[in-house]
């Protein structure tokens, strides 16, 4: 203890040692935290903590709260027809034969003129067509809205008479459908047997052009003599289309006035007995309803 020098009192050597763990902690703490944040380079460990462009951050998006996934829509197979609207066209009206003067008049069907309706006919014990095509209507409605189509009838038993021809048309003009099936059944001889399908003709005059429909009215015509066929067992007809069950025509204001793709469909032959029996049972009838919509979808979704 030379040179005046005194052994330090306890309180400052306290001081001291607090002020040397002060700046002694925060830098341990940082160069721990980086460490850290890189993990150990030994065990591959570099990416084991989240940075800001680490996948385990969900990216930036709309439509929903954070932290949630984006969706995607997805295609419904219970609904292939979602978003497409049809309309079907039940022939006649049960109650034309109330009103002859007016289903009698002319309408302007673009390359002639024509009556405004006529009653159909019926089977030889009084089962009248207008009957069949309504109830027909209805079974095809229910199966395309089940697919998710939007549909519409020219009518549905709620009108006095018709319409008249040139109104169906209209009806599927306005409503901008995607396919139109107006639904029939013939009256021809008995012998005559089976099913076929009306496509329009290629016309233009007056109120008619039908350039633009021909070729996918042909599609839609198509696909109906096949699934007809397939879920009623029946034949194309034997006394027209050459066994094609397809048959032109151009003297149908609903063909005709349609600007949208449309054909008919006679079902059978309400005057042959055989047609007639499978025309007259209700399960047969669901078959049919079944047939068309099936084309009707094949038609929509090719």
């Amino acid at each position: 203890m030379s040179n005046g020098s005194f052994p330090p009192s306890p309180g400052r050597r306290g001081g001291t040692l607090a002020v040397v763990l002060t700046a002694l902690v925060p830098a341990c703490l940082a160069g721990w935290l980086i460490w850290d944040s890189m993990g150990d380079p030994k065990n591959g460990d570099a990416g084991s903590r989240p940075t800001a462009d680490s996948t385990s951050i969900a990216p930036p998006h709309s439509g929903g709260p954070p932290g949630t996934a984006t969706k995607r829509p997805k295609h419904d197979a219970a609904r292939p027809l979602a978003g497409k609207v049809v309309v079907i066209d039940p022939g006649h009206n049960p109650t034309n034969r109330d009103h002859p003067s007016r289903i009698a008049r002319s309408v302007d069907i673009g390359t002639a003129t024509k009556e405004c309706d006529t009653t159909g006919t019926a089977t030889n014990s009084g089962y009248a067509e207008a009957s069949f095509t309504l109830d027909v209507s209805r079974r095809v409605r229910a199966l395309l809205q089940a697919r998710g189509a939007k549909v519409v009838l020219t009518q549905d038993g709620d009108r006095a008479y018709g319409p008249c021809v040139d109104e169906r048309a209209e009806i599927g003009n306005e409503a901008h459908a995607d396919a139109a099936v107006s639904v029939h059944a013939d009256g021809a001889a008995a012998g005559q047997r089976g099913f076929h399908v009306i496509l329009p003709a290629s016309v233009r005059g007056g109120g008619a052009d039908t350039s633009g429909i021909t070729g996918p009215s042909r599609r839609l015509g198509e696909r109906l003599v096949r699934e007809f066929g397939a879920a009623t067992g029946s034949e194309p007809a034997n006394y027209m289309g050459d066994g094609t069950g397809l048959k032109v025509r151009d003297d149908l204001g609903g063909l005709n006035l349609s600007s949208v793709p449309k054909v008919f469909i006679e079902c059978g032959n309400m005057r042959d007995p055989k047609d007639a029996a499978q025309l007259t049972d209700a399960a047969w009838r669901e078959r049919a309803a079944r047939g068309i919509t099936q084309g009707i979808t094949d038609f929509l979704n090719g």
